[in-house]
């Protein structure tokens, strides 16, 4: 029964071996982008108590409110839950959650963060709020784009940040270098400076600007031009992730990309087929494993 189970498993990786020798080299060629959600960051854990890092909504709920669950209602989507804790606390209380969660705590690295770090792609978008993504160009000057929320002296709803190999500074889109790798942390992130998109009204007001063309930089419009994009450690089965995504996506190849899911759901599976994505019965693991 053992090697019946290593044959299967063998077989398995060696199915998704060839599925990643299809987009492997477009990949490593900065033709496919890594677009990351919660399950990238499966491994990594608070290098004290060794918990894994909230990421997912569920465990982001948990974390926010003490380790305890929220109404039925509330618990279905970290966004829903936030707008509650919001308006009983204050906006301030979520920055300051999101900040002391990723920005003061120290977490262990990601296991797909040190293979991105090994390669460093020219373009990678990252829905987590966690600083792992730019731990990984730490040593490599690069421009980062953070998305925010809710602002009223402009339309545009995102900052740029230039980060010359020791520090980050602003930018304006005139200054950005074409040259460097661009990360796109649309759900905010602690550093340079905090900010985050969390609660509904914050994406009501992120998604409704970016749906205008004002959350994405116009060198950013240009450049993901005919990309693809490998979808790793993402669900598919929530409106907010899914009206971000597909903004951030538009303007690509006819086919968008592969998205890594072994169990998804009938949403997805006609979500996937709507939007030209293909469906890889693997996870992070498999992923990891596979190359």
């Amino acid at each position: 029964m053992h090697s019946s189970f290593l044959l299967a498993y063998f077989k398995e990786l060696l199915c998704l071996y060839r599925y990643f020798r299809k987009f492997s080299k477009k990949l490593y060629d900065n033709q496919v982008v890594p677009y990351l959600g919660p399950g990238a960051l499966f491994d990594a854990k608070n290098a004290a108590t060794q918990q894994t890092i909230p990421a997912d909504s569920e465990s982001l709920i948990l974390a926010m409110n003490n380790g305890k669950p929220m109404a039925p209602k509330l618990m279905y989507e970290f966004p829903r839950a936030a707008m509650n804790m919001e308006l009983k606390r204050g906006r301030n209380f979520l920055g300051q959650f999101l900040t002391h969660l990723y920005g003061e705590t120290e977490w262990t690295r990601a296991a797909l963060h040190e293979w991105l770090a090994q390669w460093k792609p020219a373009y990678v978008v990252d829905i987590n709020r966690d600083t792992q993504l730019q731990d990984s160009y730490a040593d490599e000057e690069h421009t980062l784009i953070v998305g925010l929320a809710r602002i009223t002296e402009t339309h545009y709803r995102f900052k740029l940040y230039q980060f010359d190999g020791k520090e980050y500074f602003e930018i304006t889109q005139e200054q950005v270098d074409p040259t460097l790798p661009i990360l796109f942390k649309p759900m905010g992130t602690p550093k340079p400076e905090a900010n985050y998109v969390a609660s509904d009204a914050d994406y009501v007001d992120y998604i409704t600007e970016l749906m205008g063309g004002f959350a994405i930089p116009d060198f950013l419009k240009s450049y993901r031009k005919d990309k693809q994009y490998l979808f790793i450690g993402m669900r598919l089965n929530r409106d907010s992730e899914r009206m971000v995504m597909s903004d951030i996506i538009s303007g690509g190849a006819e086919h968008k990309g592969w998205f890594l899911n072994k169990n998804p759901t009938p949403k997805e599976q006609r979500f996937c087929q709507k939007m030209g994505l293909e469906i890889i019965d693997a996870d992070v693991e498999d992923l990891l494993a596979a190359i």
